[in-house]
């Protein structure tokens, strides 16, 4: 079993919860977290997120579970296009009768993705930053990209477009769908504060 040689946490501001991550970020990112939270449905979850030495993303896999269910994706990117394959025991329904099917019906949809998103996740908005070097641009840049939104604790798959706006002060304005906040970074590019959900612990 490989050991990671960094780690962060994040504690969650807008519920109980909170994000534990090791990874090694040497040569792209190789990373392994756990999270919980209380919001829409009490669960816990599980990944191992990969990149390639870009910060492009290359393979994720998830565990969510609850009380009496539990649903697994992986995702993985070669030759420019997207697998998606899932798993599930017991029944999500009967605690969030709101929560759609796990994965994505036609992963062709995610032709144009090269990060994806975790739900709630400070660690996964690093992504985009790392590999387009907006935590080394001047302000004023903006970049506009398509995501791999996964859902939690549902592990539905959405594409997403997303825009990151470079401010002054190692900030980032993060934008998608009527939805805006503002990133506080580290120098690496790491989330410290995201407004309304996660402080870096």
């Amino acid at each position: 079993m490989t050991v990671l040689p960094r780690a962060f946490a994040w504690q969650r501001t807008d519920t109980t919860g909170g994000e534990f991550v090791t990874l090694d970020d040497r040569r792209g990112l190789y990373a392994k977290g756990t999270a919980f939270a209380a919001d829409n449905a009490l669960y816990t979850c599980r990944y191992d997120l990969h990149t390639d030495d870009g910060w492009a993303s290359t393979r994720l896999e998830v565990t969510a579970e609850g009380a009496g269910w539990r649903r697994t994706l992986r995702m993985e990117r070669a030759a420019g296009r997207w697998r998606v394959t899932t798993g599930e025991q017991g029944d999500l329904e009967r605690v969030l009768p709101t929560a759609p099917f796990s994965g994505i019906e036609d992963p062709d949809r995610l032709h144009r993705v090269l990060d994806v998103d975790l739900y709630n996740s400070p660690l996964t908005n690093t992504l985009p930053v790392r590999r387009l070097g907006l935590h080394r641009a001047e302000p004023g840049r903006v970049s506009t990209i398509e995501a791999a939104w996964v859902l939690l604790p549902s592990l539905a798959v959405l594409p997403l477009e997303q825009v990151y706006e470079v401010l002054p002060g190692r900030q980032v304005r993060y934008s998608t769908e009527g939805f805006t906040a503002v990133l506080q970074l580290d120098a690496e590019g790491y989330v410290v504060d995201y407004p309304g959900l996660a402080t870096l612990a």
